[in-house]
């Protein structure tokens, strides 16, 4: 199938997509990846012509995604925090709902720290998207960041040199690879989703993303569980946790780090939908 123009091209991929049981919103996406262009790009030029390849080239993705492959994982990318980061099948694809864990930290710095220097740890990195963030939103704040996996590690060294944000990654599990230091600011969105909710979970998600980066033991809280018993030796005073949760889990994780942190004050946070996603532990002096 060969689509002479921009709009021709989104009107047959919005009800192929829709006929396959996806969401037509990915049609935009695909199209903004063949121009090189933003929304507000394609919106402008529906009536331009597409080359053949170029048309060749939408087709093909978008029969790729209606065969299940996520989007972000067919044009090799995912908007966050108002920056593109390259994704793959090494790493999860960045949610919004993590963005605000990187803007409540944003806010938290100014009032808990004042004119300190300070050092943050991203456990479980992924694609860099939060350590990426935090250095590129406060450049005056070292930023170190771990990751199990080699492979995600690649693609966050790709993503900061891309932006140009200074990120030390370090291979390790959860805290392994910070010990003997001290950090101020401690940030995780960890796999947190019960083996048992895979039963519930979208067919794309369980075929492509990987599953070290969803799924954790004792209903997903084990790794919350690990890192509250590892981080007080690592926390300076005064310093800060956040972490993404599930939006059942706050009220236990928040347990784990009031037994571990009891002077601090342990919040949990509702998303822009409303459901309890983040816990901050402020930690002080």
């Amino acid at each position: 199938m060969i689509y002479k123009n921009v709009m021709e091209a989104l009107d047959w991929a919005s009800s192929f997509l829709v006929d396959n049981g996806r969401e037509e919103t990915a049609a935009r996406i695909v199209m903004q990846h063949i121009l090189g262009s933003t929304y507000a790009g394609v919106m402008l030029h529906l009536q331009d012509t597409l080359s053949v390849e170029q048309s060749k080239q939408f087709v093909a993705l978008i029969e790729e995604h209606a065969n299940g492959r996520p989007v972000q994982y067919c044009v090799g990318s995912e908007e966050f925090y108002g920056r593109t980061f390259l994704v793959d099948e090494s790493v999860l694809i960045p949610r919004p709902e993590t963005e605000e864990l990187v803007l409540g930290t944003v806010n938290r710095i100014n009032k808990l720290f004042h004119d300190k220097s300070l050092k943050l740890a991203d456990i479980g990195t992924g694609s860099g998207a939060i350590a990426i963030s935090m250095k590129l939103e406060c450049p005056e704040v070292v930023v170190v960041a771990t990751d199990l996996s080699e492979e995600a590690l690649a693609t966050a060294k790709k993503n900061a040199q891309m932006l140009a944000a200074d990120v030390d990654f370090r291979l390790g599990d959860l805290t392994m690879p910070l010990a003997e230091e001290k950090f101020d600011i401690v940030l995780s969105n960890p796999p947190y989703i019960a083996f048992d909710e895979a039963q519930e979970m979208s067919t794309i998600v369980l075929e492509h993303e990987p599953h070290s980066a969803l799924f954790a033991e004792e209903d997903g809280l084990i790794l919350y569980r690990k890192l509250a018993e590892q981080l007080p030796a690592l926390m300076n005073k005064p310093s800060l946790i956040g972490l993404e949760v599930g939006y059942t889990q706050g009220d236990q994780v928040a347990k784990f780090f009031k037994d571990s942190f009891p002077q601090a004050t342990v919040t949990v946070e509702k998303d822009i939908n409303g459901k309890p996603r983040m816990i901050f532990c402020e930690i002080h002096v």
